[in-house]
């Protein structure tokens, strides 16, 4: 008998921000699946397998719940934010497009949460209500002459950027680099704002101009998002500004 496989996003932190259907489908799993840390966020029920891994297994860790679902289990796969965000979704089908034709016939659902870009931005207005895109600074899958073409490219036709995986202890470097390029197409005034465990009783955020932006404002848990040279502060009173990017652009 085959079983399933869901990959489910549980938000970016908070309880609350998990959504009722990825709680009904981690309810029904007999197996969980997943990094150390999001799988001691799941309130597991009697009766329920945990398989726990460490970071940068998420290959190891598609096949695993690939053989899983291939005895008969149901299996749910955990990400943090959204699966389908620099997550385990593509790492699953990575392992079914390379591994045993079995697993195409596995039946495997991908359950939506609420990604770190889109938790800051509800924090501080509407930084990404106009065009905008996501990048990915850690290189570890990808050069990183690859990735400063794509900030270079991104900042040049003016979108807001979200900068996931700022840095690291083994990448202490890439956030800095990615400012000095930003710096030297945006303006200085360009909104930054700086997102750390959103959601989480340590939530942080600060919001600076570009030429005040550092580095060491962030860790693994901030995402970053960058403004576009149309980006707007709110000013309020005693209280944080509104961030917004108007829908319009020019005279239409």
């Amino acid at each position: 008998m085959t079983g399933r496989i869901v990959v489910v996003g549980l938000g970016p932190g908070a309880a609350r921000l998990v959504t009722p259907e990825a709680t009904a489908v981690l309810a029904d799993a007999t197996d969980l699946v997943g990094y150390g840390p999001y799988l001691a966020r799941v309130s597991g029920r009697p009766g329920q397998v945990c398989h726990g891994s460490d970071n940068r297994e998420e290959l190891d860790r598609a096949r695993h719940a690939l053989a899983l679902a291939a005895a008969g289990r149901r299996v749910a796969v955990v990400s943090s934010g959204d699966p389908g965000v620099f997550a385990m979704a593509a790492a699953l089908f990575e392992a079914i497009e390379g591994g045993e034709p079995a697993w195409r016939e596995i039946d495997v659902e991908v359950v939506p949460g609420i990604t770190a870009m889109l938790a800051a931005a509800a924090r501080v207005g509407a930084p990404l209500g106009h065009d905008f895109c996501a990048i990915n600074l850690s290189d570890n899958l990808k050069p990183w002459e690859l990735v400063t073409r794509r900030l270079l490219l991104a900042a040049e036709a003016d979108f807001a950027i979200a900068l996931y995986n700022p840095l690291s202890r083994a990448r202490p470097w890439q956030l800095h680099q990615a400012f000095e390029l930003l710096r030297g197409v945006r303006p200085a005034a360009t909104p930054v704002v700086f997102a750390h465990a959103v959601s989480e009783p340590d939530e942080r955020i600060d919001i600076v101009p570009l030429s005040d932006a550092e580095a060491e404002r962030a860790d693994m848990r901030t995402v970053v998002l960058v403004g576009s040279s149309q980006t707007r502060l709110v000013a309020r009173p005693g209280g944080r500004p509104f961030v917004y990017t108007p829908r319009r652009v020019g005279g239409r």
